[in-house]
């Protein structure tokens, strides 16, 4: 399979144009992937637009492709939104990885009643680009020609407010429904999964009281950092991704 990277802006070149990649990407194409000229390459710019390419040119700050093929995907749809609650040490941004590789449209972090991790002022900033680094490469490393949104901090209200228009599933080991009995209808689906220790009671009282639902992913309880990813797997193969 051809290596892949990505530009920064929306690119609009077609068959024969010269498109370059200059930066960290640069870098890391001609550095870390030892890009050679003439070998087949992948460039994609995250919102849709796929090129087949030929490198022409690679040094460390700059690579030049030469176009062959282009073509644009739509984005997906229903969409599959992962809101991740703050876990500590790095288990949440192991959840944000696998699932971005598996195929989750939309990152949400999660501040949590039972949330070890705490994200206030500056913090939300660094955190939040942190995660959005973090999908980016996922993203680049399963050939996905959209990049998941990495979205502001939400709290429980803003998760109740999605409920009017999405379909919020609760990750619950004592919900009576397996999601793997789920069928889609449609609407975008929200799957929330909680932190070490699990939704909070009045979490669950107050998301349900605005339209979500609780769904039992097994027998077992999984870790906040495998429980998302497991969740997202099971989904796309409802949804026929799979």
């Amino acid at each position: 399979m051809a290596l892949h990277f990505l530009v920064e802006t929306s690119s609009d070149a077609v068959a024969g144009d010269l498109v370059s990649l200059t930066g960290a990407e640069a870098k890391h194409a001609a550095v870390v992937r030892r890009l050679r000229v003439g070998e087949a390459v992948t460039v994609g710019d995250g919102s849709g637009v796929w090129l087949t390419a030929t490198a022409e040119h690679v040094s460390p700050s700059l690579v030049d492709v030469r176009v062959s093929d282009r073509r644009v995907d739509p984005a997906p749809s229903p969409r599959l939104v992962l809101v991740q609650a703050l876990a500590k040490g790095d288990r949440d941004e192991l959840a944000v990885q696998a699932a971005c590789e598996l195929g989750v449209d939309e990152i949400v972090p999660w501040q949590a009643s039972r949330s070890v991790s705490r994200w206030e002022g500056p913090k939300a900033v660094k955190g939040r680009e942190r995660w959005a680094t973090i999908v980016r490469e996922a993203a680049k490393q399963a050939h996905r020609s959209w990049v998941p949104e990495v979205a502001a901090p939400a709290s429980t209200k803003d998760l109740a407010a999605r409920a009017a228009t999405q379909r919020v599933l609760l990750l619950d080991p004592t919900a009576p429904d397996r999601l793997s009995a789920l069928v889609p209808d449609g609407r975008d689906i929200v799957l929330v999964v909680g932190p070490e220790g699990g939704i909070a009671d009045a979490e669950i009282e107050a998301l349900v009281a605005a339209g979500a639902e609780r769904v039992l992913l097994g027998d077992t309880v999984l870790r906040t950092s495998t429980a998302g990813p497991a969740a997202v797997a099971v989904l796309s193969t409802a949804l026929g991704r799979w």
